[in-house]
């Protein structure tokens, strides 16, 4: 697969996702629940798409990111 078309397509789909969460708090949606029911359906599309053993790691590598403060900005930093 092209990488450059692969990043497009993220780019994409993240850009929607994006709108979609926007929307949904607007509508008074708690951000918790916008957030679990987004978690549950990426989960539900990975089992479609990989093996369980391939979304252990996928879910591992994101237990790293959060341990390793990767989803938390610098203090300081401007919320986008």
């Amino acid at each position: 697969m092209d990488p450059m078309r692969s990043q497009d397509e993220l780019n994409q789909a993240g850009a929607v996702i994006d709108k979609a969460i926007a929307f949904l708090l607007d509508k008074k949606l708690p951000p918790v629940a916008v957030a679990s029911a987004l978690l549950g359906g990426a989960l539900g599309l990975l089992a479609r798409e990989m093996s369980d053993e391939s979304i252990l790691r996928v879910l591992d590598n994101a237990a790293r990111g959060v341990r390793n403060g990767d989803l938390r900005q610098p203090s300081g930093s401007a919320t986008p």
